[in-house]
């Protein structure tokens, strides 16, 4: 794991990224760091809860299910601060699997990620899965 300032600034981090296996075990570390990075910005507190919430939904959903049957998978959490607004891109590069939809508990990781965020977008592919969210600074 680590914390990668951009262009080697020093002072206000704009930059986070943590690479990491993709298991459950994993994630604790990351969303706290993500936590302390979040709070390091002009985001209001319920918002930081929000990017936090998101995040670890969109980091669970790689390690549940991107690399079913592997203990090999990484994910990778990327958020940066630029232009007014924060964005956090979780990635895989394991295989997408649309829900079967056939238990009514599951299945909302998605959901909850529009309604947390500003701006989400799942883009998933032969290479993996890329989750993108956006939340404005101001407004």
């Amino acid at each position: 794991m680590r914390n990668v300032p951009a262009g080697g600034q020093t002072g206000s981090v704009r930059e986070f990224h943590h690479r990491i296996a993709a298991s459950a075990a994993g994630l604790t570390p990351v969303r706290e760091a993500l936590a302390v990075w979040a709070t390091g910005h002009a985001l209001a507190a319920e918002r930081c809860e929000d990017l936090v919430l998101a995040s670890y939904e969109a980091m669970a959903n790689s390690a549940e299910h991107a690399y079913r049957g592997r203990e090999d998978g990484l994910l990778d959490v990327l958020a940066v601060a630029d232009d007014g607004e924060l964005t956090v891109t979780v990635t895989d590069w394991g295989t997408w699997k649309t829900p079967d939809g056939a238990d009514p508990f599951r299945g909302r990781g998605l959901l909850l990620i529009a309604a947390l965020a500003d701006d989400s977008v799942r883009a998933s592919g032969a290479e993996g899965t890329t989750v993108t969210m956006k939340w404005r600074l101001h407004g």
